[in-house]
């Protein structure tokens, strides 16, 4: 089992940390942007399912 993280020493709460980790990822709050990210994932069509085989 791989060692665990040690815990943030800072006092800052979970939400905080996760919102400048983003911001600093490069993420954006901005909704346009979004819609446009998700226009671009919604129309890629999925590969067909595999078949179950004939029993």
């Amino acid at each position: 089992m791989p060692a665990r993280k040690p815990r943030p020493t800072d006092s800052k709460p979970q939400s905080e940390r996760f919102i400048e980790t983003a911001r600093a990822l490069g993420c954006d709050e901005d909704e346009a942007k979004f819609k446009a990210k998700l226009a671009v994932i919604a129309r890629h069509k999925p590969k067909d399912s595999p078949t179950k085989p004939d029993k």
